[in-house]
């Protein structure tokens, strides 16, 4: 299934973020691709307030992956937050252990998720949800395929 919608401010995509995750369930994957500044972490954000996650959401490009735990009101236990863009590919992010997270109780958020879309592609056991985000200045054009 295949959604389109359209934001016109950070807090519509926050808001995009909210109706996203009250359609997810631990386990999922959800992969954000778009130009740099589309709204990827933004969208993160507004995921992890609708799954009662207080956390200072920012990109990890740096880091590659952030954890933000949930206590127990929290909706699922963690979501992980990567950013890929600085991997090589999937043997990058295979060797750095990374993808033991796709089996930790939780939401894994992949920003630039085409860096490793191989391995992605033989991840049969987890749902993917893949939002694609284009679009110049304040207005995004969002693609959500696999609720």
């Amino acid at each position: 299934m295949s959604e389109k919608l359209k934001s016109l401010s950070v807090e519509e995509t926050v808001e995009i973020g909210h109706k996203l995750a009250a359609r997810l369930v631990s386990g999922d994957i959800v992969t954000l691709d778009g130009d740099l500044g589309a709204g990827k972490t933004v969208i993160t954000r507004g995921i992890t307030e609708a799954l009662d996650i207080n956390a200072r959401v920012c990109s990890p490009t740096y880091t590659i992956v952030n954890e933000y735990t949930g206590d127990e009101d929290s909706k699922v236990p963690a979501v992980f937050h990567f950013d890929t863009y600085r991997l090589t590919g999937s043997d990058d992010f295979l060797d750095s252990g990374l993808d033991e997270y796709f089996y930790r109780d939780g939401i894994c958020i992949i920003e630039w998720s085409s860096v490793i879309e191989d391995l992605l592609e033989d991840m049969n056991e987890r749902r993917i949800v893949r939002v694609t985000i284009t679009g110049t200045g304040d207005e995004r054009d969002i693609n959500i395929e696999g609720l």
